[in-house]
């Protein structure tokens, strides 16, 4: 079944849930884009791999380090040298705690004369806007990379949490934009400073997206929707989303009313 929403599913976007969201969304993407793209071209699955401080802290289990002429006491818990010049206690603390975090992105190649890399697609992640994150410094790397190699780039942010992250200026998406919950932003490689954006207010369906491929050859045209509620289908989502819990991040109060009313014409709520 559907999601219950006419465009982006406001509960997807939980902590629990966006990250098998983000993966089945792409997934999605990948299988709509490969039914319409001409030869030689063919829409592959990539992975960024970085390291992360952990959210979880490791308590410190080691030895007290003493000079060599001092008999060592009974309570030891921390790695400590004595300076004999300053009288300073170098405290040595266990190493800071990372987890290896990685995140999937689409990449659309031309085939003939070495698969050359055409397009991007990135449907954004928290970490790429969560300023100090090693996942917001690689995507910002990346987007360079994507302009200066000629590349064109399709960005879809479909979280309200966070900083902005796509390659538009947030001032002009703001003036330009009006209001809206997330956006999708495309810039081409043969227009350097222009950006393409469909500003999306949540009650709006998710629009149908041009996807540019090489000079000469016609955009193609993923629905961004039917990519949406086929992942939602495939995926089970309504067995495991809790339209009986407060939205995480919050709703607005008119968003809330607005979403009491569709969940409750669809039975989901009493």
């Amino acid at each position: 079944m559907p999601s219950p929403f006419p465009g982006m599913d406001p509960w997807l976007e939980s902590p629990a849930v966006f990250p098998d969201f983000h993966s089945a969304f792409l997934n999605a993407f990948r299988v709509a884009l490969n039914a319409v793209l001409p030869p030689p071209f063919y829409a592959g699955l990539s992975t960024r791999v970085w390291m992360e401080e952990s959210d979880r802290r490791v308590e410190p289990d080691v030895d007290v380090l003493l000079p060599a002429n001092q008999p060592a006491s009974a309570g030891a818990g921390l790695v400590v040298a004595a300076d004999a010049r300053t009288d300073l206690l170098e405290i040595v603390g266990p190493p800071l705690p990372s987890e290896e975090r990685e995140e999937r992105y689409i990449e659309i190649y031309a085939s003939p004369g070495g698969d050359r890399l055409v397009t991007s697609v990135e449907l954004l992640s928290p970490s790429n806007k969560t300023p100090g994150s090693g996942g917001r410094d690689l995507y910002r790397a990346k987007q360079q990379e994507m302009v200066h190699g000629r590349i064109n780039l399709v960005e879809i942010d479909l979280l309200r949490r966070g900083t902005h992250a796509t390659l538009v200026p947030v001032d002009l998406l703001r003036q330009r934009g009006g209001r809206f919950d997330y956006h999708v932003c495309l810039h081409r490689a043969d227009k350097d400073q222009s950006y393409f954006v469909a500003p999306i207010p949540l009650p709006h369906r998710l629009p149908t997206i041009p996807v540019p491929l090489t000079p000469g050859v016609p955009a193609v045209s993923i629905d961004l929707q039917v990519v949406l509620d086929r992942c939602y289908d495939e995926a089970l989502y309504a067995r495991r989303v809790r339209y009986d819990r407060s939205c995480d991040p919050p709703l607005s109060d008119e968003q809330r009313v607005w979403a009491e009313d569709v969940l409750r014409a669809k039975g989901l709520v009493a």
